[in-house]
């Protein structure tokens, strides 16, 4: 059965091979990026049914328009596929003050997931793009300036997501499943191009992996679960997603900080 798919991030990368895959597969895909120019190539290069959606995920008010603008054409959605990342960039500060990181990479999905939960049903899937690059996370951070070094910033923000998704699928255990996935090391995005200066791997290993997360039987009841893709397997993430205590402080920043966005903008 053909399934609705909203793939942020989906663009350029492993966002648009996933896509691609999941089109050719029969699914209706929507994508999600920045650039109107970007997503009418992604579309087209796609093919299938495809839909696009514009907007900005450091902005919470772009983030809030997206989730809408979902809601508004679709009454159900069936997979959400968290891919939007960023790691070096020359704005690493948002128009808020916060890491652009942090809001991109754990902020924005959290709440685009929260605004979509009602679309989604028992059986539906959240699928969160981890890494294997996981720090211990600040969570004041998650709410303040920016960080010493945009690695260690992007690998707080991973491991932070990798936290909530744990937190999340434990929040729900009738469903959707929320699942955290690293999906392959370097693979060759144009993230991977840019921060650490290498053509990188194909990226058919994480497309291919997160297409099956999105629609295949065999990932049907591992709400809660990380999958390292380096492994070829699910495994434990950093141990502070094990810590119960460390990640309800985490998931209480990632709540604070979105909170704060709120006020600052009159919600």
């Amino acid at each position: 059965m053909a399934k609705t798919i909203l793939i942020t991030g989906a663009t350029d990368g492993i966002g648009l091979e996933t896509a691609k895959l999941l089109a050719a597969g029969g699914h209706r895909v929507l994508l999600h990026g920045r650039s109107a120019a970007k997503l009418e190539a992604a579309a087209a290069a796609a093919g299938g049914e495809v839909e696009t959606y514009q907007a900005d995920l450091s902005s919470l008010a772009q983030t809030e328009a997206l989730a809408k603008a979902v809601g508004a054409v679709h009454g159900h959605l069936d997979v959400l596929i968290n891919n939007a990342g960023v790691f070096k960039t020359p704005q690493p500060e948002t128009a808020d003050g916060l890491d652009v990181r942090f809001m991109v990479n754990t902020l924005a999905p959290y709440r685009l997931t929260r605004r979509l939960l009602p679309l989604m049903g028992s059986k539906g899937r959240v699928i969160n793009l981890s890494s294997a690059a996981q720090a211990p996370v600040d969570p004041a951070a998650l709410g303040g300036p920016l960080l010493a070094s945009d690695m260690d910033a992007y690998a707080q923000s991973k491991l932070a997501i990798t936290m909530w998704s744990r937190a999340m699928a434990a929040e729900l255990p009738q469903g959707p499943a929320v699942i955290a996935v690293n999906p392959g090391s370097l693979l060759a995005s144009k993230m991977v191009k840019e921060g650490f200066g290498v053509a990188g791997n194909d990226l058919s290993i994480g497309a291919e992996l997160l297409a099956a997360m999105a629609v295949s039987p065999e990932f049907a009841d591992v709400s809660g679960r990380y999958y390292d893709n380096d492994a070829g397997r699910f495994g434990d993430p950093h141990p502070d997603a094990l810590d119960a205590g460390k990640t309800a402080s985490v998931v209480a920043g990632v709540e604070a900080a979105l909170d704060s966005l709120d006020q600052s903008a009159g919600n």
